[in-house]
């Protein structure tokens, strides 16, 4: 018995995982290094397209809830970012050349799993598959997926932020600092001055784009704005965003009166790159030197990668998938990623971590894993498979769709503390029955 995996990212990677952990053997396609997409660069699997970042670290946060839970499973990217980590202040994040290539390394060393560099263009239903390729499909298999599905499917556009190397930052005008001094000071911040903002911003909503050719109507994703988009909401817009300027106390002046800050982020574990966080972009790259140059610190900035902005796919899971990510009308199909309309880094893993362990059980005559909605991990799949959602948007964790608890918790932070200590005994429970069976 063999399982076709499509894709090697994200979720591909932990799907094929979770079936070489049952001891299924695995066809793992990837179409790299024959063939890239626009936004991919690295031939190593597990790559990290946009930030580098895995969100927050901690449980009171849906996303931290998340990682916990996928740590469970033995995940991929859990093992993968404890040996990739680098600073982040109550972030993790990871060096991303060091994360993919532990997860390479781990899947072409696994005996139960076979890498096919190919790409795929023909989906058969009767056979085993896992289609994973997450939001930048071939246009090949992009069809051939709209055919499957009886749908032309759903998009987005996706922008990535741009990369400095810190020896290019002017130290003496920045400083480095956690907001509200929350986990250690590792980011550098750039503090602005109202005229510095106002002259900023007025360059910045005028500047050039890089035109879309994929499709005259662009949907952008709120959670991945480019920043040229945000600002042109209005002049407060981004004073409420990724240049918000509270919680930041300067240790050169002792004061926290910034009229705006920009935040860098450690980009690898030598820390000689850092990405500008929130600044996701579609300007043309000349106009990000320009513009991104004005802002204090990176005047004479070096940039090794300019952001870039690109066409994200999703299905439309209502109507295509049930909670176990697999295909209503096809049950030997699952999809996982961002492609069922999961959003983010963690949450396209734990889509993968769960198609492969149910692909798995459905295979041995095992029971499937019921997604519970008081779990993170849980409530997307419900989430993205709920029936009564007429048009899909795409779904971050987060505490809103986690069932809520049955006693009042007026204090935010301990209200959901104990919904993530919850989840976890759920989940925990739910993980016991299936050591039981062995």
């Amino acid at each position: 018995m063999k399982v076709k995996v499509i894709g090697a990212g994200l979720a591909g990677v932990e799907a094929a995982y979770q079936l070489a952990k049952h001891g299924i053997c695995v066809e793992l396609f990837e179409m790299k290094p024959k063939k890239y997409s626009p936004a991919h660069k690295s031939p190593n699997f597990f790559e990290l397209v946009c930030s580098n970042s895995l969100k927050a670290d901690r449980i009171e946060n849906a996303c931290g809830l998340l990682k916990e839970e996928m740590r469970l499973f033995d995940s991929v990217m859990m093992r993968s970012a404890d040996v990739s980590k680098v600073p982040a202040g109550g972030a993790l994040a990871v060096d991303r050349d060091v994360f993919s290539e532990f997860a390479t390394k781990l899947i072409k060393e696994n005996p139960h799993i076979t890498v096919m560099s190919e790409e795929v263009t023909e989906i058969n239903p009767d056979e085993y598959t896992i289609i994973a390729t997450g939001p930048l499909t071939s246009d090949a298999l992009s069809q051939e997926i709209a055919k499957l599905t009886e749908s032309s499917g759903l998009y987005f556009f996706d922008a990535a932020a741009p990369v400095v190397t810190r020896e290019s930052i002017d130290m003496d005008k920045v400083f480095y600092g956690a907001r509200y001094d929350r986990g250690t000071a590792d980011y550098i911040n750039c503090p602005m001055t109202k005229e510095e903002y106002d002259a900023f911003y007025n360059e910045l909503i005028n500047a050039e784009t890089a035109e879309l050719k994929e499709f005259e109507n662009k949907k952008v994703f709120e959670g991945c704005m480019p920043v040229e988009v945000m600002a042109k909401r209005g002049e407060q817009t981004l004073l409420f965003g990724p240049l918000k300027p509270v919680g930041l106390t300067n240790p050169k002046t002792g004061k926290d009166d910034a009229y705006a800050v920009i935040q860098l982020r450690q980009d690898n574990r030598e820390a000689t790159l850092y990405n500008l966080v929130g600044f996701q972009t579609n300007l043309k790259w000349g106009e990000q030197k320009r513009v991104f140059s004005m802002i204090p610190g990176l005047e004479n900035a070096e940039f090794v990668r300019y952001g870039v902005m690109h066409r994200n796919t999703y299905i439309d899971a209502p109507r295509i998938l049930n909670k176990y990510y697999q295909m209503k009308k096809f049950p030997k199909v699952f999809f996982a990623g961002q492609i069922t309309g999961v959003e983010g880094y963690v949450e396209s893993a734990s889509s993968g971590i769960l198609a492969g362990f149910n692909m798995a059980q459905m295979i041995l005559g095992g029971k499937m894993f019921e997604p519970d909605s008081k779990t993170a991990i849980g409530a997307l799949p419900n989430y993205i498979s709920d029936e009564s959602i007429e048009k899909l948007q795409p779904m971050n964790a987060n505490f809103g769709i986690i069932e809520s608890l049955d006693k009042r918790i007026k204090n935010k932070v301990d209200r959901y503390n104990a919904i993530a200590l919850r989840a976890l005994d759920v989940l925990k429970e739910q993980l016991s029955e299936y050591s039981e069976r062995g």
